[in-house]
C-alpha cells in the first residue's frame, strides 16, 4: 500500500509541476493569441485563456466563476477522499493511477482560477508580468485558465448539404487545451475503456 501511495503522490506532483511550469512560461513569454508551430501546422503552441468552463462558456458572471471554482475545490476534496479509500482497499494499481491523474489535472486548473488573477497582469498586446507592483488583472478565485496545446491535424470544409455547419470550415482537433486537461482526459479514458476490470473489486 505504501508503494502505490508513493506513486500516487508522485504522479500528482509531477503533473502539477509540469502543468504549472508550462503555464507560467507561456504567461511570461507570450502575448495572448501568439503561437509557435512545433510540427508544421499539426502541432501548435497557441496561447489562449478561458474562464474555466468547457468551450469558454460562462454563467452568472463573477459570482458564477467563484461558484465554479469552489465547486471544483469540493470535487477535488471528494476525489482525494475516494482515492484514499481505493488505496486502503488495495484497488488495482491502474485505477489508482487514473484517479491520481484526474485529481492532478483538476488541481492544476483550480490553481489558475485561484491565483493567476492575482499573481499576473493582463496578457493583451504584451507579455504578462509575474507579481506586478500594480497588482494582478483580477482578484482571488477570478483567474483565467491558461491553454496552449493545439492540434489542428485535419482541416476541410463541411459540404453545403451538411446541417447547421454547411460550407463552414472543419478543423479536427479544434479545442486548445493544457497539460492538466490532458491528465484528466487520460485518466477518464482509461477508466472508461477498462471499467469492468477496474470495478470488479467493488462487486
Amino acid at each position: 500500500m505504501k508503494s502505490i501511495t508513493t506513486k500516487s503522490v508522485l504522479i500528482i506532483l509531477l503533473v502539477l509541476i509540469i502543468d504549472q511550469a508550462f503555464k507560467i512560461w507561456i504567461k511570461t513569454h507570450m502575448i495572448l493569441g501568439q503561437e509557435y508551430n512545433i510540427l508544421g501546422n499539426w502541432f501548435i503552441i497557441h496561447f489562449t485563456e478561458n474562464n474555466g468552463m468547457a468551450f469558454g462558456m460562462e454563467f452568472w458572471g463573477r459570482n458564477g466563476k467563484i461558484f465554479l471554482t469552489l465547486f471544483r475545490i469540493i470535487a477535488v476534496i471528494g476525489i482525494g477522499w475516494y482515492l484514499k479509500i481505493l488505496i486502503k482497499q488495495n484497488a488495482p494499481k491502474m485505477i489508482v493511477i487514473s484517479i491520481s491523474l484526474i485529481m492532478a489535472g483538476a488541481i492544476g486548473n483550480i490553481l489558475d482560477s485561484i491565483f493567476y488573477g492575482v499573481i499576473f497582469d493582463e496578457s493583451f498586446y504584451r507579455i504578462a508580468e509575474f507579481l506586478p507592483d500594480a497588482g494582478g488583472y483580477s482578484t482571488w478565485l477570478q483567474g483565467k485558465v491558461v491553454d496552449m496545446l493545439y492540434f489542428p491535424i485535419l482541416k476541410g470544409q463541411y459540404p453545403d448539404w451538411f446541417p447547421f455547419w454547411a460550407n463552414q470550415q472543419f478543423i479536427f482537433f479544434r479545442p486548445v487545451f493544457n497539460i492538466a486537461d490532458s491528465s484528466i482526459t487520460i485518466g477518464v479514458a482509461y477508466i472508461l475503456i477498462f471499467e469492468r476490470s477496474f470495478f470488479k473489486h467493488l462487486d
